[in-house]
């Protein structure tokens, strides 16, 4: 028996090698495209300007695995076998491992690892915005102890600054970007404890509008907005919809009285969204969900805008300043997808990740503007197996398992997709594993899927990206952002003229001692000559 399955999964090999395009069976062909790259790789210059702005885009759960896995369904969705794909993010010219552990835990959470890239602190689990000094939960942890981000550093150096997500603008990673929070639960007051209250501790709903004068705000969480009970636009006859605020107060309501003498907008469907003037917007807070916005293979087109939707009229509007910008574009239900085991979902979120970051590309310049895509931390995802070239990527692998059963080539570590039925897997033979519905096998059971330990890729474009190599820290990421844009700490260089783009600052530098140099001898010689 065991030589039989051996002669099947040799004969399956050998069926798979004949989807095998053609031109790549010819030596020449890998050794031209290898020499291309090389001297592309040659021809690199750092481009040491200056970035007027930043666009950072977070992916959140986005490891390595979902990148690769993205990467061939962005293709095998263009009817092409997908491996030899190129996503957006990885045309970048530089890239880096970010280690992701958080101060007090092997494998992190969203909020620690989100104040380490934004405010270049790493942090304890379950907080927001505060150093690992104190433990978290408890509102005086948080009193003394506040770390600011890189969008506040911005917003003082005179730019313009904007928060996008598929999420809620309040949980986790877009919080990190203006809060301070021994919890990252406390959405709003409601979900404090009532000593935190009366320590003097605020929700985080109240410090995105009271913190920071943030631009442009785009994302869920209209309840945590609204006194308890007012009934949301969308959802009126929903109970769970309603606002959740115990305090009576209408922050939208505040944030609209925060902006006299300036064009500022509320918008809470795609109609009003699509209808504000960027070039006369001065504002924008818009909030399509009372929580978390819907994955987009559910999203409907004619009421909830994409994620490229959002980051061009963010984009739009940022960068009408000519002190530049800093926009934070969190691709946040990944990390759902993945928490319920169904990669379609996950996938195709990164996806629309991927075209986000394709259309900022194209509304900026290389020459001012750092990009930077990354993730926060991994998942227990794997891509295992040994499907054909070109196998669907939600699809299962051509060889079973020792139990003459097939599986998926995307599974888990864990989640809810573990079932043992009279002791033996699931038989998905006839089941659609594509669908957005499915939830992968894993081998412990867990209501929800963990994240994962292993380091994260940094992908970066644009002044400064060259300091985006190697393994580092996750909270480097902050530190490399503000040096390019001349935020925050580090600006020394910033009063010296900046190298020419195409000039690493090694070579800027013997240049200018060159000069110096020569006009010395010039002046020496022509004393010689007046002698």
């Amino acid at each position: 028996m065991e030589f039989f399955c051996l002669y099947l999964m040799a004969a399956f090999w050998c069926a798979g090698a004949a989807a095998v395009p053609e031109n790549e069976e010819d030596p020449r062909f890998w050794r031209t495209q290898a020499q291309d790259t090389l001297r592309r790789a040659l021809n690199r210059r750092h481009n040491t300007n200056v970035a007027k702005n930043i666009v950072f885009f977070l992916g959140d759960g986005m490891d390595i695995a979902t990148v690769t896995a993205a990467r061939i369904l962005k293709g095998q969705l263009q009817n092409r076998s997908g491996e030899e794909t190129v996503l957006s993010m990885e045309s970048f010219p530089y890239t880096a491992l970010s280690k992701t552990y958080s101060v007090d835990f092997q494998i992190p959470d969203s909020s620690s690892t989100a104040t380490a890239m934004l405010c270049g602190v790493k942090t304890n689990l379950n907080t927001v915005g505060i150093s690992a000094a104190r433990p978290c939960g408890v509102c005086s942890s948080q009193q003394g102890n506040e770390v600011t981000s890189i969008l506040r550093w911005s917003k003082e150096a005179g730019k313009s600054v904007g928060i996008v997500t598929t999420t809620r603008v309040q949980p986790h990673t877009p919080a990190t970007a203006y809060a301070h929070s021994a919890s990252r639960k406390w959405y709003s007051d409601s979900d404090m404890p009532l000593s935190a209250k009366k320590a003097g501790c605020r929700d985080i709903a109240y410090q995105l509008i009271f913190n920071t004068d943030i631009d442009v705000i785009i994302g869920g969480g209209r309840k945590y907005m609204t006194p308890k009970g007012t009934k949301d636009p969308e959802y009126p006859t929903d109970v769970a919809s309603q606002g959740i605020r115990g305090d009576g107060m209408d922050l939208i309501k505040e944030w609209q009285k925060r902006k006299p003498g300036k064009v500022a907008h509320y918008v809470w469907n795609k109609k009003e969204f699509d209808a504000v003037d960027t070039n006369t917007t001065d504002y924008l807070l818009a909030l399509f969900e009372p929580g978390d916005l819907r994955f987009e293979l559910e999203r409907d087109p004619t009421t909830d805008p994409s994620l490229t939707e959002m980051t061009e009229k963010a984009i739009r509007i940022l960068q009408k300043n000519p002190n530049g910008f800093f926009l934070l574009v969190e691709g946040g239900k990944i990390d759902q997808g993945h928490h319920a085991s169904r990669a379609a979902m996950a996938l195709h979120e990164t996806v629309m990740l991927d075209e986000a970051v394709e259309r900022a590309l194209e509304l900026t310049t290389e020459e001012d503007t750092l990009t930077i895509v990354t993730a926060d931390h991994s998942h227990s995802f794997t891509f295992n197996g040994f499907p054909f070239r070109g196998n669907p990527i939600l699809g299962k692998s051509p060889v079973y398992g020792k139990d003459f059963l097939p599986y998926t080539t995307l599974l888990y570590g864990n989640g809810p997709g573990h079932k043992i039925v009279n002791n033996a897997r699931p038989d998905i033979r006839k089941v659609d594993t594509a669908s957005k519905d499915y939830v992968q096998q894993s081998s412990v059971l867990l209501d929800k899927e963990t994240h994962g330990g292993e380091d994260v890729a940094v992908f970066a474009r644009g002044p400064m990206a060259h300091l985006f190599h190697g393994v580092q820290e996750q909270n480097y990421v902050a530190h490399a952002m503000a040096y390019a844009a001349c935020v925050g700490e580090n600006q020394g260089h910033c009063a010296k003229p900046s190298a020419s783009a195409n000039d690493s600052p090694g070579n800027a530098g013997i240049e200018h001692s060159a000069s110096l140099s020569a006009q010395l001898l010039g002046f020496l010689l022509i004393a010689c000559l007046l002698h």
